[in-house]
């Protein structure tokens, strides 16, 4: 634009001034206007081609057909998809799989496993017990195996780090179960049936006839958040099944205070038809049958014995599983048939006769392995008289 002017006055300017004149005093302003000439699409496809035909004869100008430019954005985006779906893992819950944690909020940890997007492990999967944050137990730039649980509404897929935990802890209960070892649980809470008890992370059952206490004696309300000692039962992963027993511990604990031979002060229980239950003392009971209450013929129990009676016992066996206890007067008696005519003085002499039972008891083990090493040397002698070459003997 080229511009030709002549400063004066500002004045009004006369009515009908044509477009472009401006009217300063009595000198005029001429504006006078240049464009730029407009390029034709004949002068575009001129200089495109002057373009190509100055470029190297190796240059190839691709289609808009070969970079995919004829597409659709649809298109383009469903291709995108295909080709992360080949490069992409497939997963199936229930699997394990190695991921790199990513980042942990409060609300869980993502994770990446090499899927389209980063899996995310809740808090609530984070481990067996209560979960306080979820920083405590991963850290962002590790690696760690974790079981794929679901994928959500959204397609993402949802870890588990519990659930591996879970796996090892029913393996070390069996192993407990095999050795017939005792297991520390913790009462979590009662019922009708018994106690619900958390053991190694997992929910088990003690039945109530499987409790160790009385419960006349004890508020099993009182028991919840107990520490106890449990034998296991059964334990089964597939249905989730831990069935516990405390009384089992009870009973073994109570079972090692006694041995055979061993003479034990107790009190008569109740009387049976078949004999007599005895109470040891420390929730301990054993029964004495009829026949091992003495040499001579009885024909009714309660024409010895009471109940309240105090009385003196020889233990004979035990049965750690189901906690019983045989008893015996009958080798405390002097004579036969003392515990009929003079019960004091089996129970004076009781000390007396068990040293004999348990020297007679010592004296026929002995026996049986000289008898049994005996029988070993015969069966090897035969052996090797067999195996000898014909003509030596």
């Amino acid at each position: 634009m080229h511009v030709t002017a002549t400063p004066s006055p500002l004045v009004a300017p006369p009515r009908g001034l044509p477009p472009g004149l401006c009217f300063r005093g009595h000198q005029s302003v001429t504006l006078r206007t240049w464009t730029r000439p407009r390029r034709t699409p004949l002068h575009r496809s001129a200089a495109i081609t002057a373009v190509q035909e100055s470029a190297a004869p190796s240059l190839v100008v691709p289609s808009n057909e070969e970079l995919g430019l004829d597409k659709t954005e649809s298109e383009l985006y469903a291709e995108f998809d295909a080709l992360l779906d080949a490069n992409t893992l497939s997963f199936k819950s229930g699997e394990k799989v190695k991921g790199h944690i990513i980042q942990v909020d409060q609300k869980g940890a993502h994770v990446d496993v090499g899927g389209k997007s980063a899996a995310f492990v809740p808090n609530v999967e984070m481990a067996l017990g209560l979960v306080p944050r979820s920083n405590d137990l991963l850290d962002a730039g590790t690696s760690r195996e974790f079981v794929i649980v679901r994928q959500d509404h959204r397609g993402d897929i949802i870890l588990s780090l519990k659930r591996i935990q879970l796996s090892v802890a029913w393996q070390r209960l069996r192993q407990i179960a095999e050795s017939d070892a005792a297991v520390t649980g913790v009462v979590a809470a009662t019922n009708r049936g018994g106690l619900l008890v958390d053991v190694e992370g997992v929910r088990g059952f003690n039945p109530s006839s499987q409790i160790g206490i009385v419960r006349r004696t004890t508020n099993w309300e009182e028991l919840i958040g107990r520490h106890l000692q449990f034998k296991i039962l059964e334990v089964d992963e597939e249905t989730g099944r831990l069935m516990l027993s405390h009384r089992r511990v009870m009973n073994e604990e109570r079972l090692e205070t006694f041995k055979a031979g061993d003479v034990v002060e107790g009190r008569v229980m109740s009387v049976k038809p078949y004999g007599a239950f005895i109470d040891l003392g420390g929730g301990s009971s054993g029964l004495l049958h009829i026949s091992q209450i003495s040499s001579a013929r009885i024909t009714a129990v309660d024409r010895v014995l009471s109940p309240d009676d105090r009385i003196k016992v020889l233990v004979l066996s035990q049965d750690r599983d189901k906690g019983r206890i045989s008893l015996c007067t009958k080798k405390l008696e002097p004579a036969p048939g003392d515990m009929l005519k003079d019960p004091g003085l089996v129970y004076e002499r009781a000390e007396e006769m068990a040293a004999q039972y348990r020297a007679q008891i010592a004296a026929a083990e002995a026996a049986a392995r000289a008898s049994a090493e005996q029988l070993d040397l015969e069966v090897l002698a035969a052996g090797a008289g067999e195996a000898s070459p014909s003509g030596l003997y």
